[in-house]
């Protein structure tokens, strides 16, 4: 017997193959999939008293926009520029949940914003007091038993009920702690004190490798007063890549002239010291400030710097380690006719 092709057989065909066109583009995989976002201009989002918008030039902060890939960017992850997919699970540091690392990122965008801040007003010579207030948590590693317990941005203020004012503080109560004992941990969470108690371990390192930890990475943690408020209104933007960036715009709108009438990206973490750490998503990064047709892209030294150099595509990379040379470099460019 012959099968007959008929319209109605053939329109059934199409609506099939229209349902899983459709199911491609519209359902969501089990990846995360980062995109290159162009490159924002910081001056609109920044206010303080007497600030002074640039006449020419700009500074720009990029970001990366991440959503959940669909089945057909799973199956063709080359369908964007700049793409890269990611498994779910692997997006947030160990113990880390999505609501979790939500807050996490607006709180890294708020600090960033009053450290870049303070790192210009510093720079302007205006007064700016930064006090030590405990040790912030960067991340636990994994396997160890901080994980789920010590999140990244907690603020370990005592250990044990001993008061904690810097990492220096921590590593000292740590070394009276013996291996297998419970440790209790006050932390400030966002804003909230909540009491964390942590069983240790033998780190396993050199060159102690029998001492007692529960595996989490500190750093000093601040309280810092500017002599008058500076905002900064990113709007849903999180995470503190774009420190560099803020700091190069506030003290531009103090009346020094850091730009010379250039369009200028940055990216980077600014720590309150100066110093530019290493970001993330700089492929996507390179791309944004690329697209939005800067004359100069400033990223972190190092790995950063590398990376953007891939996807320059004539675009200038210039790499800083540290506010000050930010600065210097900027300067090098010349000015604009």
């Amino acid at each position: 017997m012959r099968r007959i092709v008929t319209p109605a057989r053939l329109l059934v065909l199409g609506l099939v193959l229209l349902a899983v066109v459709l199911a491609l583009m519209l359902v969501p995989s089990n990846e995360v999939i980062f995109l290159p976002d162009k490159a924002h201009p910081v001056a609109p989002l920044v206010s303080f008293p007497g600030a002074k918008n640039p006449r020419t030039g700009g500074v720009y902060f990029v970001d990366v926009f991440e959503r959940k890939a669909t089945l057909l960017e799973r199956l063709f992850g080359g369908l964007h520029e700049g793409a890269d997919l990611y498994p779910a699970d692997a997006v947030n540091p160990p113990g880390v949940g999505n609501s979790a690392q939500r807050r996490i990122d607006a709180q890294d965008m708020q600090r960033s914003q009053i450290i870049a801040a303070a790192v210009a007003l510093k720079a302007a010579g205006k007064r700016v007091t930064i006090r030590p207030v405990g040790a912030l948590v960067d991340g636990a590693e994994v396997g160890k038993p901080a994980v789920g317990k010590l999140e990244p941005d907690d603020v370990i203020v005592a250990v044990n009920g001993k008061q904690i004012r810097t990492p220096e503080d921590l590593f000292k109560a740590m070394a009276k702690v013996r291996v297998g004992e419970t440790v209790a941990f006050t932390v400030r969470r966002g804003n909230q004190t909540v009491l964390e108690r942590v069983k240790t371990v033998k780190s396993g390192e050199a060159p102690n490798p029998n001492r007692a930890v529960v595996g989490v990475f500190v750093e000093p943690a601040t309280d810092i007063h500017l002599p008058f408020p500076v905002r900064i209104n990113a709007g849903d933007v999180g995470g503190p890549s774009a420190g560099l960036a803020f700091a190069l715009d506030v003290l531009q709108e103090l009346g020094h002239n850091v730009l010379h009438g250039h369009k200028i990206a940055a990216t980077g973490e600014i720590a309150p010291d100066g110093s530019v750490r290493p970001i993330g998503g700089v492929k996507q990064k390179t791309i944004g400030a690329r697209e939005a047709g800067v004359d100069a892209f400033l990223v972190p030294a190092g790995e950063n710097a590398a990376e953007a150099r891939k996807y320059a595509h004539g675009l200038r990379i210039i790499p800083v380690e540290n506010f000050q040379q930010a600065l210097r470099a900027l300067a090098t460019l010349g000015r604009t006719a």
